[in-house]
């Protein structure tokens, strides 16, 4: 079958997120489980978006480089199982300190470039790409639900047994996997490097980081929050089955919507429901409160994540785009990962889970207000041209 290819696509996607959402979800549990704070478990959760920084732009550079994405998904994809079963070894804050950080040297490049991947895809057999990537979501949605179900029976201590299945699936699906060749036109670190001179494209990136961070420091903390409203492990898992699976119909129906409007329009609607969503969770007072809230991820992520990636493709040369997709996925995981994780466990032990939710509509604000002078600037240099 011709699309035989993206339905295998799918399928490393859905297992790809599905370890993403088991470290993302439960991982902070497992931490406060054995006795750490507040802020080494913020320290913890922002050593991955650290290791982040330093392996995406390392594995995107090699994709484009060697005119592969699939051999690169491969390696990361042995690498996280390797790295979860040393994980098991491993004991105190130290050594979680130094099995997180080569966790996601593996673990961030093993969904980013499943992404750079599939727009590609989607731009060759010609089909839509929210349509391959709701497939990751619906990964994350389903495995957050059962293995909240599963740990409140075997217990959080042994969330790496489900994380080590579901890597093992995805590196299955990754060796099935069809690669999408790049053009002729070579890679050097030079040619990469010059991303960043891009002065769109920076400021941009910046004004995304005040709304990521608060995507961010809801991913670290959401569990933590559940619990400390009353919740029970389960119900992190039907919160974030409500939320991805959201987000997967967004992605799902990206193509009846995506086009009528500017990119840059759905991304400040996207921000400014972020602010909103976070004000109104740091109101609530039932854990149960939390579901209606997660429906409102679908549209904020998912609308930002989709209008946000492919405005990026945009502004990078095609030879480059891979090194160009994971810089935004960097950006959007790993910076604004480390600030959130680090802000926020200061904030928990500080002020409160509460308080922590009302900084993160403030800081949403600002991102907001910034793209909607990046979007005006923007009009009239187009204008001018």
């Amino acid at each position: 079958m011709e699309y035989r290819s993206v339905y295998r696509l799918m399928a490393y996607l859905f297992f790809a997120y599905s370890t993403m959402t088991i470290v993302m979800s439960y991982i902070p549990l497992y931490f406060q489980a054995d006795g750490l704070s507040g802020n080494e478990v913020g320290m913890l959760m922002a050593i991955g978006p650290f290791a982040t920084i330093i392996a995406q732009p390392f594995w995107g550079f090699m994709s484009d480089k060697y005119k592969t994405i699939k051999r690169m998904i491969v390696i990361s994809a042995i690498g996280v199982v390797i790295a979860a079963a040393g994980f098991m070894l491993m004991g105190q804050f130290y050594g979680y300190l130094i099995m997180m950080f080569v966790l996601f040297l593996f673990l961030s490049p093993l969904t980013a470039l499943g992404d750079s991947l599939s727009q590609k895809t989607a731009t060759l057999k010609g089909v839509s790409f929210g349509r391959i990537r709701m497939w990751g979501s619906l990964g994350f949605a389903t495995t957050s639900l059962l293995t909240g179900y599963v740990l409140t029976t075997i217990g959080v201590e042994r969330v790496m047994i489900p994380m080590i299945i579901m890597a093992v699936l995805a590196l299955v699906m990754a060796l099935t996997i069809e690669d999408v060749k790049g053009t002729n036109k070579p890679v050097t670190i030079i040619s990469a490097l010059k991303i960043g001179l891009n002065k769109k494209l920076m400021f941009f990136l910046l004004c995304v980081v005040f709304i990521s961070i608060t995507h961010r420091a809801n991913d670290s903390y959401l569990g933590l929050y559940i619990v400390d409203l009353g919740g029970a492990e389960s119900l992190i898992g039907w919160a974030w089955f409500v939320g991805v699976s959201a987000e997967a119909l967004v992605f799902a129906t990206s193509p009846l919507w995506f086009r009528k409007f500017n990119p840059l329009s759905f991304i400040v609607i996207a921000g400014f429901i972020y602010s909103i969503r976070w004000v109104l969770m740091g109101m609530i007072t039932s854990p149960w409160m939390v579901l209606p809230l997660q429906l409102t991820h679908g549209i904020s992520f998912g609308m930002f994540y989709i209008a946000a990636f492919q405005y990026v493709n945009k502004l990078i040369p095609e030879h480059l785009q891979a090194t160009g997709h994971v810089l935004f996925i960097t950006t959007f995981f790993g910076l604004s990962g480390i600030f959130g994780s680090l802000f926020g466990g200061w904030m928990i032990d500080g002020f409160g889970l509460k308080a922590l939710y009302f900084c993160l509509g403030g800081s949403a604000l600002i991102g907001v207000a910034g793209l909607m002078i990046f979007n005006q600037k923007t009009k009239v240099n187009s204008s001018a041209a």
